[in-house]
């Protein structure tokens, strides 16, 4: 069945896998029939996919370090594609994305146009070149480009603070998804979902990582879209809901109008407790999501600045850029770039119909599954209520004393929209199994990529190019696996910690990242007078400036008065990558411009063919 060598096969070996998970989804859904409890299910789900991945991982272990770091630098176009919208489509993507629009309505939209944007941005400007380069790490491209071990540190320091964000939120939505599953603890879940990463990219690196996420890419795009078409189509709101969304939201309107939408006091709200006392936190109701383009310039600007972070920023994510080194060569790394777009747009686009569906799932009077405005009790005594409620993520509060429940009166995390969809709207539990599974590999995907992206530069970078330049291939390999579980250990301990939500936590990673690499990457391969002086000022004024102003807006007393022009803690990278830009090309242009055999090192870097820059460097 399977000749020729691995990559030849990899249509025949994918579509195989393909048919065995839709042939476990049956076998599950035959289970459920059979009377097999929805805790069993769920477990079942998790465990078999985390189990294949695992698999992969070892199949794909190895000791060469370019196939470590790079994965050997022959991965398709259309599998390098899949890859990389799995590394892209996080947790946040999958778990918090779809709540986020359900509870923020068209404001939250700015996240779905900068990230996919952004991908303009990184075809455009960054990918092809950094391939040409040949480079293993960003780090390594900062670090050859403007030369000494000042700039590279200064690089592997704002991946490293980027990236550890952005992990500790896959971690929460690992944790978040294990939870729920395997009916334990967050605290403990967080763990459970480390220890899924590291099976993963343990012995592997990239190569590993690379076929585990183009199997858990199959996975969390089947999960996000049998949800959205089954709901669709039972409700009545066509087959295809994406070309119905204009009649679905303006039904959304006419449904608060008619149950009377009402804003609740914030007296109110924080005295609200659970069955046991504890106090509710983090918990929303509806209060006007369906709501148009915002009115007014501010409004517009902070929609227009917050694209503009998360489009900047995708270009200046580490893991993200890395998943281009690893294509055979630089016109594939540009037509992978297109392929990654075209699988991220199947889940994106997607995202404002899971968050429209389901609430009108919630709100239909005409659908078995309408809560609003039936008894409080009735609602109450509903088994996936009572699953969310003792999980504290799910209340109900008879603010007017009336028994019925009132669109005011139902509050749900964000977080967990698209896992509790699939219950509300009445599905089989084969399909909440389904979403957790896929919610599962969508942050374990990203986590990966995260983790291999701090751990390579940190082993790459710092331990072999500075501290130990003669170190072996096995100590070099040795390193980067003890750093994949240091670091995740710390991600997990403190994702455990919830300092903030799960897409809060991404769009810092993601203004960390412009502030510090935005422009010495670009301006680096498109301006040959950027000096290493102006980028490793640029890179420190920048991320400091945004840290700081971060702090200033959201930590400190007053935080609120500090808010410059809108530019709240979501938005902070535009005053880190501005004052980057600005710092950068004012020192580089006091100190002597770059060498000619670097100024020719770039002139070669941007033609789009031949053999890379560094060669056989490593």
């Amino acid at each position: 069945m399977f000749k020729g060598n691995f990559i030849q096969n990899l249509p025949k070996i994918y579509g195989t896998y393909t048919g065995g998970f839709l042939a476990f989804i049956i076998l599950m859904a035959i289970a459920e029939n059979a009377g097999v409890s929805k805790e069993t299910i769920g477990i079942l789900f998790v465990a078999f996919t985390v189990c294949i991945y695992a698999i992969i991982g070892y199949l794909s272990r190895t000791v060469q370090v370019d196939a470590y770091y790079v994965a050997g630098r022959q991965v398709p176009t259309v599998f390098n594609g899949m890859a990389t919208a799995a590394d892209w489509m996080s947790g946040a993507s999958f778990v918090a994305m779809a709540g986020g629009i359900y509870f923020g309505g068209y404001t939250y939209m700015a996240f779905l146009i900068g990230w996919t944007g952004g991908y303009v941005l990184v075809s455009s400007l960054l990918a092809p070149y950094l391939r040409k380069f040949g480079c293993y790490t960003v780090p390594d491209f900062i670090g050859t480009r403007y030369g000494g071990n000042l700039a590279r540190f200064c690089a592997v320091v704002v991946l490293a603070l980027a990236s550890f964000t952005y992990v500790t939120a896959q971690i929460n939505a690992t944790g978040t998804i294990a939870s729920r599953a395997l009916q334990i603890p967050f605290e403990l879940g967080v763990w459970v979902g480390l220890v899924s990463i590291l099976l993963c990219s343990m012995l592997g690196g990239m190569r590993a990582v690379t076929w585990t996420q183009v199997a858990q890419y199959i996975v969390l795009i089947i999960a996000y879209l049998i949800p959205v078409f089954w709901i669709s189509s039972s409700g009545n709101y066509g087959i295809f809901p994406h070309l119905m969304l204009g009649d679905e939201v303006a039904k959304l309107g006419e449904l608060e109008a008619t149950f009377g939408l009402k804003e609740n006091s914030k007296e109110a709200m924080a005295a609200m407790t659970f069955a046991d006392g504890s106090p509710v936190k983090g918990l929303k109701y509806i209060v006007n999501s369906h709501a148009g383009v915002p009115d007014g310039a501010m409004a517009a600007w902070k929609f227009i600045s917050l694209v503009i972070c998360m489009m900047v920023g995708t270009a200046s994510l580490p893991h993200i850029l890395m998943r281009y080194f690893t294509t055979p060569s630089v016109k594939a790394a540009r037509k992978s770039v297109a392929w990654s777009l075209f699988f991220i747009a199947l889940l994106y686009t997607s995202a404002p119909m899971l968050a429209t569906v389901s609430k009108l799932s919630l709100m239909d009077p005409s659908l078995a599954t309408g809560i609003i405005g039936k008894s409080i009790a009735e609602v109450q005594s509903i088994d996936w209520y009572q699953a969310w409620n003792a999980q504290k993520w799910m209340h109900i509060q008879d603010f007017d004393n009336d028994g019925k429940l009132a669109l005011n009166e139902f509050f749900m995390r964000g977080d967990i929209v698209v896992l509790a969809t699939p219950e509300i709207a009445g599905l089989p539990y084969v399909i909440s199994g389904l979403v957790a599974a896929g919610g599962m590999a969508a942050a374990m995907s990203t986590a990966d990529g995260l983790i291999l992206a701090i751990a390579n530069a940190l082993s790459h970078d710092i331990y072999f190019k500075i501290i130990d330049p003669k170190a072996d291939v096995r100590k070099r390999l040795l390193v980067a696996r003890a750093l994949l579980v240091v670091i995740g250990a710390a991600g997990a301990f403190v994702a455990s910690m919830k300092l903030t939500s799960i897409l809060g936590a991404v769009a810092w990673a993601f203004d960390f990242a412009m502030s510090g690499l935005f422009f010495p990457l670009v301006l680096g391969v498109w301006w040959k007078r950027a000096t290493r002086q102006g980028a490793i000022a640029g890179m420190i004024a920048g991320l400091g400036s945004g840290t700081i102003y971060l702090y200033m807006v959201k930590f400190a007393e007053n935080a609120n008065e500090n808010i410059i022009l809108g530019i709240d803690h979501l938005r902070f990278g535009i005053i880190g990558a501005s004052v980057c830009f600005v710092v950068m090309v004012v020192v580089s242009l006091m100190t002597p411009e770059p060498d000619k055999a670097t100024q020719d090192m770039i002139d070669e870097v941007r033609v789009p063919s031949g053999k890379t820059v560094l060669g056989k460097q490593h």
